[in-house]
């Protein structure tokens, strides 16, 4: 019974051995296949801009073999809850965080406490206070302003009287747009900024500050905004007071309503920029990252066109307007 005994331990241990190097092998060649994982975290998810972001992350994962999830908050001001979406992304095990900042300031924390994780951090569209991001890719937002500035410079009348609808303080961009805006019209003693508000980034805040803005100082004849929702809202409110003749307005981003208004006239130059880039450049920067890959270059332009209705239809522009779906 004990040769018996003896014999029968020995080919347990042998199978449980192959068993073991079975699983080992297993489990080796499981962390080998294992694409890489990349967490997308932008301002929203809904608006035409956003969905060409995820355009051309989408195609970018694609090319280079990435597990990639995307996600924002409802509300675009909602700081907080992009917070725990970093946080979330960090336990999930996200190797890379490509993320667009709602707030500047607030969304910094979370971000170096995520680099601090092991995790790399590529900004796209809106930056975040952090010295610890890999690379940024995004509008020049302080030049796009100057276009807005250079749109608006563009006119016979002898009193351009400006008003400003921006989006929330808290966004870096929206503030960069601004301040290149006010630069390119400070010199020109035709310009006064009559009024300027900034509303939460969605259409029907735009709109009612619009409206009031025009009840206040009906004197004014140009009104500037920065960003798909505020354009939305500003060329809502001139076609319901009837003011597309009166007024010149020069806005933000495209999809099918805002290049509808400007065809029609509520709307009369369109600052329109690239966020398939945003998105694909944004993908492909984290695969260089996860591969050991030098950044030769850490600030990325993305390129920015004016359109207006002389040039909307134009094969260049077309391609601009009507992206990636």
């Amino acid at each position: 019974m004990g040769l018996l005994a003896g014999l029968m331990l020995l080919v347990i241990w042998e199978l449980s051995s192959e068993s073991r190097l079975f699983c080992s092998k297993g489990t080796k060649e499981g962390t080998e296949n294992r694409k890489h994982y990349v967490a997308v975290i932008v301002k929203s998810t809904t608006s035409a801009y956003w969905k060409s972001v995820f355009a051309g992350a989408n195609a970018a994962k694609t090319e280079y073999n990435l597990d990639i999830t995307v996600e924002g908050p409802e509300d675009e001001e909602d700081c907080e809850a992009q917070n725990r979406m970093i946080e979330g992304a960090v336990a999930r095990g996200a190797e890379v965080i490509v993320l667009s900042a709602v707030d500047f300031h607030v969304n910094a924390k979370a971000v170096e406490q995520a680099v601090q994780a092991g995790v790399k951090v590529v900004v796209i569209d809106s930056d975040v206070d952090s010295d610890k991001v890999s690379c940024r890719i995004s509008t020049d937002n302080y030049q796009a302003g100057r276009m807005v500035g250079e749109s608006v410079l563009d006119t016979r009348d002898q009193a351009v009287c400006v008003g400003i609808v921006n989006f929330d303080e808290i966004s870096a961009n929206g503030q960069q747009r601004e301040e290149g805006f006010r630069d390119s019209v400070a010199e020109d003693d035709r310009v006064t900024i009559v009024d300027a508000v900034n509303v939460n980034s969605n259409v029907e805040s735009a709109k009612e500050a619009t409206r009031l803005m025009l009840a206040r100082h009906p004197q004014i004849n140009v009104i500037v905004t920065f960003n798909e929702w505020t354009s939305l809202g500003v060329g809502y409110a001139i076609k319901e007071l009837g003011l597309a003749d009166e007024t010149k307005v020069v806005a933000f981003d495209s999809n099918v309503v805002s290049v509808g208004m400007l065809e029609t006239g509520e709307v009369d130059a369109l600052i329109v920029q690239n966020p398939y880039a945003m998105g694909y450049l944004g993908i492909e920067c984290a695969y260089r990252l996860l591969n050991g890959g030098q950044m030769e270059q850490t600030v990325i332009d993305t390129t920015t066109t004016v359109v207006t209705r002389e040039n909307m239809f134009s094969e260049e522009c077309q391609r601009i307007l009507f992206a990636f779906d």
